[in-house]
């Protein structure tokens, strides 16, 4: 076991942020300044709500796939009694599929969607399983070692069968085709139809149908069964709010307390007007200093963008840091009205857009150990234009990525020029985050659907297409003057910095998370393409973006950042659109033709410039532990925040004492 380092007061300056790196992954380790600053009723707070986080994991696990925790089960009870040379190509390559499984929350690649190729021989496997003692084989009920074996050995080392989680390939059926658990036995017109057939189109507060359900044929009938108490996942969920209920006794304010028991309301009975309920309370509590996400929120896991998968962030304001986003959304209303969109998808009264930096405590469910950096909730269209939202930039998260990438060599290598380098050295930091802060807080927030579309009007475009807004709208004022007004920058040419490697990332550098041969499937992969190629082609006429070669590489090159805004404009006007009107037809031809193909040759060149940086393209974390203090008579004096646990030791234990579906 990693030896564990308590901190109290100032960080120290030595603090380690890499923990492993495997196959194409890099775990860090972030840090939770201004934790040891909080009330002892704010530091219990937020550890109760760190442990209904932790409590959600194996009903992420799961949804991503049916076989997902007997595997994960299996995998490490031989990796942990494993008896034989450790240093052996076989067990090496099981702990590295192991390492990928505890990522990708079951055996699909966590951003490309792919089956893990294991590196290890079915031979080795096998032999290994059957030399386990009996009570720790994760046999189903009724189940013989023979009958698993035969099963997950087809499911681990059969490269064609459940060989993508999430399937967005244009006229394939999307449900049939994907290897995840949220449907069973149907089709994706019949799903389409189950929904449609439950739908209002006059209803002006739908709502979000399918979002906390497992769809599957009864009977010959198309039938939803629930994520609730008493229902699927129930043991999981029965844990998460003993911790919810024990966070509410100690919650800041009655108006923190009413979203807590209202969320616990809607995990006890699984009905989503209460979910709404909850959202609004949620969304309205701009007051209080902890805050959590706990519930299934994103649907990206869902190809027809509907169910979403678990997950949880605990996390507390940081006062200083919100300076901007406090800025930002004060002026909500100034960015909706001048923004250049058509009138009659602008909100004519933008309410409740409210927006911080916080502090992740932790991270879990399917936003760990991969993170975003950004959140804005609740997704629910008219919740939002009613009730407002919330948003929020992770900023120790992004402290983390910055020290961890220093020095890579990554800019220098694929940036055009020295002025380009340079440029991004001086000003990226912080248009970087405030491109998060205007995607998250005014992004998401802004526009508004036109009476009667169909929130789900868009089907497996709905993410990309709404990523790729929230991206257009951030990309489009972060040029306007009206940020150096502000006081937010104090270059009117520091916004360079992100179009220049928003644009690189979008043509070239995002190709390193892409194998040979294949398409881009990810949805902020496919919005970043679109985006980027859209105004490469727009702009061709005036050379405003160009990809040059020299040297027998290629670059992009920026000739003109003013008319690359106008062009974000153009094309921000054309997605709201979309959006507002349900324009499937056409959000569709943006995506398939512009953020999907991948030009090989460009391709292979990326990926070999790419590969003598030795950089692994993606990044995720390891959690802080919290460690209460007890006084003689049981009571918690205070909570400490430790680091230094590694990854393997971390996931062994998180399996260990936060597996409540696989007891």
């Amino acid at each position: 076991m990693t030896a564990l380092i308590s901190t109290t007061g100032a960080m120290a300056q030595d603090f380690n942020y890499n923990v492993d790196r495997f196959a194409d992954i890099e775990v860090l380790r972030y840090q939770v300044p201004g934790f040891d600053e909080l009330s002892l009723n704010q530091k219990k707070l937020v550890y109760y709500l760190t442990e209904a986080a932790q409590q959600g994991r194996d009903i992420l696990t799961d949804q991503n796939g049916k076989y997902n925790l007997q595997i994960r089960q299996l995998v490490e009870a031989v990796y942990t009694n494993f008896k034989g040379d450790r240093s052996s190509a076989d067990f090496k390559g099981l702990e590295l599929y192991l390492k990928q499984i505890w990522f990708g929350n079951g055996i699909h690649h966590h951003y490309s969607q792919d089956k893990f190729v294991p590196q290890f021989t079915q031979a080795f496997f096998d032999a290994q399983v059957k030399a386990l003692p009996k009570d720790k084989l994760p046999l189903c009920k009724g189940q013989t070692l023979d009958q698993m074996l035969t099963v997950l050995d087809r499911v681990i080392f059969d490269p064609t069968y459940m060989a993508k989680r999430v399937n967005q390939a244009d006229g394939e059926d999307l449900i049939v085709t994907s290897a995840n658990n949220l449907y069973e036995g149907v089709t994706q017109a019949e799903v389409e139809a189950y929904f449609n057939a439950l739908k209002d189109p006059n209803d002006a507060t739908p709502i979000s149908y399918g979002l906390n359900t497992k769809v599957v044929k009864e009977n010959g009938k198309v039938v939803e069964k629930p994520y609730k108490v008493g229902g699927l996942y129930s043991r999981a969920i029965v844990n998460i709010v003993y911790w919810l209920q024990k966070a509410a006794e100690v919650a800041e304010n009655d108006a923190q307390r009413a979203h807590i028991e209202k969320l616990i309301e809607f995990y006890e009975t699984g009905d989503l007007k209460t979910f709404d309920d909850y959202s609004i309370l949620w969304a309205e509590d701009t007051k209080s200093d902890i805050d959590f996400i706990n519930a299934f929120i994103e649907s990206y896991g869902d190809p027809l963008g509907m169910t979403a998968n678990w997950e949880s962030i605990v996390n507390f304001r940081n006062n200083e840091a919100s300076r901007r986003t406090s800025i930002i959304s004060s002026n909500a209303q100034w960015f909706e009205d001048n923004s250049p969109v058509d009138p009659r998808f602008k909100k004519k009264n933008v309410k409740g857009v409210s927006a911080k930096v916080i502090t992740a405590a932790i991270l879990a469910g399917d936003s760990y150990p991969s993170t975003p950096i950004g959140i804005n909730l609740p997704n629910s269209n008219w919740i939002r234009a009613a009730h407002g939202s919330k948003s929020v930039t992770l900023e120790n998260i992004t402290d983390a990525y910055d020290e961890a990438s220093k020095g890579s060599g990554m800019n220098e290598e694929f940036a055009y020029s020295n002025v380009e380098v340079e440029m991004m050295k001086k000003h990226l930091t912080l248009a970087d985050k405030l491109h998060t802060d205007l995607h998250e807080c005014l992004g998401h927030a802004s526009g508004q659907l036109l009476p009667g579309v169909d929130p789900d009007a868009l089907k497996a475009y709905g993410a990309t297409l709404e990523e790729g807004r929230a991206d257009l709208f951030a990309l489009y004022y972060l040029g306007d003057p009206k940020l150096v007004e502000l006081g937010i920058f104090d270059d009117p040419n520091a916004y360079q910095a992100e179009y220049y490697k928003y644009i690189m990332n979008g043509l070239l550098t995002q190709l390193t998370r892409i194998e040979p041969g294949k398409n881009i499937e990810e949805s902020h992969m496919r919005n970043r393409k679109f985006i980027s190629e859209w105004c490469l082609e727009k702009g061709k006429k005036d050379k405003v973006i160009q990809l040059v070669k020299r040297g027998g590489k290629t670059y992009v090159k920026i000739n003109d950042y003013k008319k690359l805004r106008n062009l974000f404009g153009q094309l921000l006007k054309e997605v709201q659109r979309i959006k507002s009107e349900g324009d499937f037809e056409a959000g569709r031809k943006l995506v398939e033709n512009y953020g999907v193909k991948v030009d090989p040759k460009i391709h292979k060149e990326i990926l070999k410039r790419y590969e003598a940086l030795n950089i692994a393209p993606y990044k995720g974390f390891v959690n802080p532990t919290y460690r209460p203090v007890y006084d003689n008579n049981g009571n918690i004096t205070d909570v400490k925040v430790v680091y230094g646990e590694n990854y393997i030791d971390q996931m062994l234990r998180y399996s260990r004492d936060y597996s409540p579906l696989t007891k």
